[in-house]
């Protein structure tokens, strides 16, 4: 999940951080920056962006897939509860909810 949050900073840059111990976790600590121009990002933002990346990936699973959310809304939508009282508000509401950003 580092590697995916540090996706996120300096992207104009490649490959601009390292780790400096190739054995070790990666951890923040370990972090090395290979471009002299990049800025390294405070440890707080680098695990803000992990608990936001976090919450996307819970709620990707719990939305279920798309052919299933697209069935719940066409049933919805022929019963005429295309509104907050289908089954398939519900159920996003239901994940929103259950993952708060």
């Amino acid at each position: 999940m580092l590697q995916r949050a540090l996706a996120f900073f300096n992207t104009d840059k490649h490959q601009w951080y390292g780790w400096i111990d190739l054995e070790g976790e990666e951890v923040y600590s370990n972090l090395k920056l290979n471009d002299e121009t990049a800025t390294m990002p405070s440890e707080e933002d680098v695990n803000a962006k992990i608990a936001e990346l976090e919450v996307i990936d819970a709620r990707r699973i719990a939305y279920g897939s798309v052919a299933d959310q697209l069935d719940l809304l066409y049933h919805d939508m022929t019963s005429g509860k295309g509104d907050k009282t289908g089954e398939w508000y519900k159920a996003v509401k239901k994940v929103k909810d259950d993952n708060p950003k």
